[in-house]
């Protein structure tokens, strides 16, 4: 049958042995240092390994493989014990509420970032009108302290870069969020790209060089919720790994399309 698998990509895989924890179900081990899939009717396809990966090494893919059993991926977890197994009925019964709320979703093709949404007109109005109280008789400046900012643009060594945090922003999130200048942007120098539709040739390089010739503290990662924006946070994983920066404090911020902020996590 065709249906959602994990696919790992061995030359990307540091055998670091984060996504077999992340795996409930039992599904991958090392072998030889790289990580490898046990048996594919153990994979639910979920992916919760995915997110667990420093590398980008894992992705789910869709193609013919034998299809998920769960009893014979329960019998296989009880023999690691019984945190194990409850780990794994854990994980089944969100992955069991999660696919549930996937077929009440209204059936859309294409990529999910493109798909159109709007507001009620109630909260929309709502919104305004506590906007426009708090701001009224106010001028509301920029916190943006550099230019260029696009991530072609910029010089690796600009002298804005030496000493701050940098932001690699994505282009949707400080319109979707009017909070993305004073949390993210205010004191910080930054990049701005998409992962979607820029010409991503080089930007891993990029990243890389400024990372390594700065002396930059912290990166943090600001992506909107679709998936598409994933790849801004694989790119800068994936920086990172060149820049030979082990001190560097890499974390991910996710913007809902609401403009709130769903979570925080260290790549």
């Amino acid at each position: 049958m065709k249906r959602k698998i994990i696919e790992i990509d061995e030359d990307l895989c540091n055998g670091c042995g984060d996504c077999i924890v992340g795996c409930a179900e039992g599904a991958l081990q090392l072998v030889n240092g790289k990580a490898k899939m046990v048996k594919e009717d153990f994979c639910d396809g979920f992916g919760d390994c995915v997110g667990t990966c420093p590398t980008g090494a894992l992705q789910i893919v869709e193609r013919e493989a034998a299809a998920y059993d769960i009893e014979a991926t329960r019998e296989h977890v009880a023999q690691m014990g019984d945190e194990a197994l409850k780990k794994f009925d854990e994980a089944n019964a969100e992955h069991e509420a999660k696919e549930k709320s996937e077929q009440e979703k209204p059936k859309m093709s294409g990529c999910p970032g493109m798909q159109v949404r709007m507001k009620k007109a109630e909260e929309a109005k709502a919104k305004a009108a506590t906007t426009t109280g708090e701001i009224s008789g106010q001028v509301i400046k920029s916190d943006l302290e550099q230019w260029p900012i696009q991530l072609h643009l910029v010089p690796p060594t600009a002298p804005f870069f030496d000493g701050k945090e940098l932001v690699v922003l994505s282009t949707c999130s400080p319109v979707a969020s009017p909070d993305v200048h004073w949390r993210y942007v205010r004191g910080r120098s930054l990049v701005v790209a998409c992962p979607k539709l820029d010409k991503t040739e080089g930007y891993v390089e990029k990243l890389s060089q400024i990372m390594a010739q700065n002396n930059i503290p912290k990166v943090i990662v600001v992506r909107m919720e679709v998936p598409c924006c994933g790849g801004l946070s694989m790119m800068t994983q994936q920086a990172h790994a060149q820049s030979g920066r082990s001190d560097l404090v890499v974390e991910e911020v996710t913007i809902g399309l609401d403009g709130e902020l769903r979570g925080t996590k260290q790549l």
